[in-house]
């Protein structure tokens, strides 16, 4: 039986550069920054000129601040192209800092204002450039004008997709008491500009700490994605790594999909920055329509495996799915509640002595199903409800039982940087604790 649970801390680490990996970059002289990833920022505090530029793949990549107007200035070889936006690329007030960044394809020039950063300009390069390429991105080079400048991977706007890092048993895998979460980190905009990080939090103190950002290679084509909605699984002596190919999605894209990857590694996932080689995580969609599947969540009973999913029969119509099977390769579909239309996060739990699946039915979904938590059986049939606070947008049931007591961990959709950049820049990470059954 689980308890009812009330929220009790909202934390919002915002960095546009990640903690510890900040570097000091001599003013006004490009140099070396290479990356594994597409995922850098610079930022620049100003004095009488405040401008940033990233040299990659023969292009020069720059931002700078005009008469208090935003410009990216796109350059390659003879050919130069100035983009500003219309409606949001004018300085409100003196910034106190100014930051380029490429997350993905996407180069976006921000200011940071009153203690906010503001996305003010932003631009796809995939018609230009490949910002995914890995030799490309071993050569990269950075500069910025300003009092200081400051170079480094790029951090977070907001946390995502929680999930807790366990042993294939399910159980958590603590660090020093710490618990240890996956996280997607939101970059400035939609899904192609996150990255999948780990994070640990005290159960105690609630006290956040980053530990690691991890990045994939695709089986079937080249470059260096941010894919995310990430389960990791401690597994004898190595870690299991399975993520939802996020990384590339183009909303607008009518033969768009996401599908599962999984990774084995014996890499200290834990820490620093890695780049992890995938293989298909073939989840089975017998007996209805799917255009795709994510947020895969992967427990062993002693027995079979266990994998939970999300299944769209279009985006955005989307179902939890459970899959079981002797081993992650030979999975065959054991449920699905096909009822739902916008319920995801599917999650397994040992409750007492047996199995539930854990979900989360979105505001969108029918009358009955909105902005809950339903609770399954392992043929994917309701058997209950979760009690607890339902954030806005589509929070995941993380559950974790500790010496506190019960813990969820999930998010919400508060968005940051302003209305350039769209959906996609959520949220805080949202703490409960049980409440007591006094």
């Amino acid at each position: 039986m689980l308890p009812r649970f009330e929220i009790v801390r909202r934390l919002r680490p915002v960095s546009l550069i990640a903690r510890g990996a900040e570097a000091d970059v001599s003013v006004g002289t490009p140099v070396p920054l290479p990356q594994l990833a597409p995922s850098v920022a610079i930022v620049v505090e100003p004095d009488h000129r405040a401008a940033a530029a990233f040299h990659l793949g023969g292009m020069w990549l720059g931002m700078s601040v005009v008469v208090g107007r935003v410009v990216l200035t796109l350059t390659e070889g003879h050919d130069t192209r100035e983009l500003r936006s219309r409606r949001h690329g004018t300085v409100r007030s003196d910034p106190t800092r100014v930051a380029l960044t490429l997350t993905g394809t996407h180069l976006t020039a921000l200011t940071e204002e009153a203690g906010r950063w503001v996305a003010r300009a932003r631009v796809d390069l995939s018609d230009r450039l490949e910002p995914r390429d890995p030799e490309a991105l071993s050569r990269l080079l950075v500069e910025g004008h300003g009092a200081r400048v400051q170079a480094g991977r790029f951090g977070q706007l907001g946390l995502r997709d929680l999930r807790l890092v366990t042993s294939r048993d399910g159980s958590p895998v603590e660090d020093e008491g710490r618990l240890l979460l996956s996280a997607t980190s939101a970059g400035p905009g939609f899904f192609d500009t996150g990255h999948t990080s780990v994070w640990s939090l005290d159960p105690d103190s609630l006290d956040l700490e980053h530990h690691s950002d991890l990045f994939f290679r695709r089986p079937d084509k080249p470059g260096v994605y941010g894919d995310h909605a990430t389960h990791i699984v401690r597994d004898g002596d190595s870690w299991l790594v399975a993520t939802s190919t996020w990384g590339d999605f183009e909303q607008h894209d009518p033969k768009r999909s996401v599908r599962a990857t999984i990774a084995r590694t014996s890499a200290d996932v834990l820490s620093g920055v890695h780049v992890l080689e995938t293989q298909e995580l073939a989840l089975p969609t017998d007996g209805f329509t799917s255009v795709g599947v994510w947020d895969p969540h992967l427990v062993h009973t002693g027995e079979e495996w266990l994998v939970g999913f999300a299944s769209a029969s279009k985006f955005f119509k989307f179902h939890p799915a459970l899959a079981s099977g002797p081993t992650l390769d030979r999975l065959t579909l054991r449920g699905a509640a096909t009822d739902r239309r916008a319920t995801e996060g599917t999650t397994i739990l040992r409750v007492g002595d047996g199995w539930r699946v854990l979900a989360s039915d979105g505001r969108d979904g029918r009358r009955g199903q909105r902005a809950r938590y339903p609770m399954f059986d392992l043929a994917m049939a309701e058997v209950g409800e979760l009690q607890a606070a339902y954030p806005t947008n589509l929070p995941w049931p993380t559950l974790a039982h500790t010496r506190c007591g019960w813990l969820m961990i999930s998010f919400n959709g508060a968005p940051a940087t302003g209305p350039l950049v769209g959906y996609g820049t959520h949220g805080d990470l949202v703490v409960q604790r049980e409440v007591s059954r006094d």
